[in-house]
């Protein structure tokens, strides 16, 4: 059984079904779109709010890996 919802009262011109089925397309994709930027703006609130609920302490020591960073690129020497 096929069940049809004519939100839009459009059933009687084609032109008029057309367009507001775009528009209805047009508003499902902004609600995705707007669930998604929220989702990331939220994890980055939750990452921040993490970083301030750490000891003030923890932000002054060194790196665990100092060396982590050191990209010198050693040169083979033809004997």
């Amino acid at each position: 059984m096929k069940q049809t919802h004519d939100y839009l009262g459009s059933s009687d011109d084609p032109k008029n079904a057309l367009k507001g089925q775009v528009l209805m397309l047009q508003l499902k994709g902004a609600g995705y779109a707007a669930a998604f930027c929220l989702a990331i703006v939220l994890g980055i609130l939750a990452i921040a709010w993490i970083g301030r609920a750490l000891p003030e302490a923890s932000r002054d020591t060194q790196d665990p890996t100092p060396y982590s960073f050191d990209l010198t690129v050693e040169t083979a020497q033809v004997v």
